[in-house]
Formats: C-alpha cells, structure tokens, sequence
C-alpha cells in the first residue's frame, strides 16, 4: 500500500470516529451549526456563544489533531500535508446541504 493511499485509509477512519460525541457531531452537522473546514477540523459555522457547540468542536478538532500527528510521525510526513488531505476527503465525504468553508465563506455543500 502507498504512503498516499495508506494515509486516505487511516484518515477517513479518523474522520467517521467521533468517539462519544458522534450522534452530537451528526446532529450538530445537519443542523448547520457546525462544517467541515479544509484544514482537516470542524468549526462553528458563524459567531456562536453555545457552549455545547464550542465544546463539541473543541473536543472533535483535539481528537483529530491528535490522530494527524500520529499519522504525520508514522509516515514521515508533515502535519499540514495530512491536514489538508483529511480536509479534502471530510469535504468531498460531507452530505450534499451540509456546512463546508470553501472559498473563504460557508455554504451549503451542493
């Protein structure tokens, strides 16, 4: 297996573990409170004060960071590079209606 491809396994496996906050961060999602970013982490789409909804994505984007880190050490490869990869394939993986940041704006994935 390729480095490149060995690292879009391992990435779409970290993207769908949401450990305990997955039917939070389902919910979140389709409710257009939070979208992928192609940085590789969620974020509150538009200004909120929520507390669940910052914690949600405090929580997931931590996960995440720690997931591109250890993949980034394995494979000899930097962060930002595994970052962006998982951005894209959380994007190109997200529901049509849902959140993403494309562009520099939010809008609804078409």
């Amino acid at each position: 297996m390729t480095m490149k491809a060995f690292l879009a396994a391992s990435l779409i496996w970290a993207l769908g573990t949401g450990g305990v906050f997955a039917m939070d961060l389902d919910s979140a999602k389709a409710k257009g409170l939070v979208g992928e970013t192609p940085d590789g982490y969620i974020a509150a789409v538009g200004a909120t004060s929520d507390r669940e909804v910052l914690h949600l994505v405090q929580d997931v984007n931590t996960k995440r960071r720690e997931v591109y880190e250890q993949l980034a050490a394995k494979n000899k490869a930097d962060i930002r590079s595994v970052e962006a990869l998982a951005g894209a394939k959380a994007i190109q993986r997200t529901p049509n209606g849902q959140m993403v940041y494309l562009d520099g704006r939010w809008q609804q994935k078409q």
